[in-house]
């Protein structure tokens, strides 16, 4: 079995736009883009991402990764370098209703059944199916149980504007904190999973 796993950085007010930079996701005249350089990096997304196997998209998510990791240079010094080479080598899915073909390598289209190939994906041998961004595709996820966790890095910080991550509609679910934590700048690092699912994973 593979897990689907949601990783956000997220401000206090649930925003979850552009994090990564000012032109990253303006949609809406989000003016705010590049809002998570200002906190510190404990080596968690490091540590995190050394166990992805694949990644699951939403067009727009896609299409920013694919422009930039899927063009980096995959000899560059640390971290950047060093996820560059593994985004380029796993699988990444993508959910989009408009794309007919995708470019950056071993990039595969989900097709008009998001759920139902997401649920084949979770039934395979494997091991973390990791969602950035994605909003849209995360909230059709919930919609049908298949999120098996959580990891959200809570900066403080209200935008009060800007793509939420459990918007208005999200579906109801309950899940059960398993792990948090605090960087030196105040960003809370919390994991959560299903609340029937936490004892017997933790």
């Amino acid at each position: 079995m593979s897990s689907i796993v949601v990783q956000s950085f997220v401000t206090l007010d649930g925003v979850v736009q552009g994090p990564g930079g000012p032109e990253e996701d303006t949609e809406g005249g989000f003016q705010h883009g590049g809002w998570q350089f200002d906190y510190d990096g404990d080596g968690t997304i490091a540590e995190w991402e050394k166990k992805t196997e694949a990644l699951l998209l939403g067009r727009r998510t896609y299409e920013i990764f694919a422009g930039s990791w899927g063009v980096w240079p995959e000899d560059a010094d640390g971290f950047q370098g060093e996820l560059t080479r593994r985004y380029n080598r796993i699988p990444k899915y993508v959910a989009s209703r408009s794309l007919t073909e995708v470019g950056w390598k071993n990039s595969y289209l989900l097709g008009p059944d998001v759920p139902g190939a997401v649920e084949r994906l979770r039934g395979e041998p494997g091991g973390e199916i990791r969602v950035w961004g994605s909003t849209e595709l995360i909230r059709t996820l919930a919609e049908h149980d298949q999120i098996d966790e959580y990891r959200l890095l809570v900066h403080p910080l209200v935008l009060g504007v800007g793509k939420k991550l459990f918007g208005d509609g999200f579906p109801s679910t309950r899940l059960a904190l398993v792990e948090s934590r605090s960087t030196a700048s105040g960003v809370v690092i919390n994991v959560y999973r299903r609340a029937a699912e936490a004892t017997t994973r933790a």
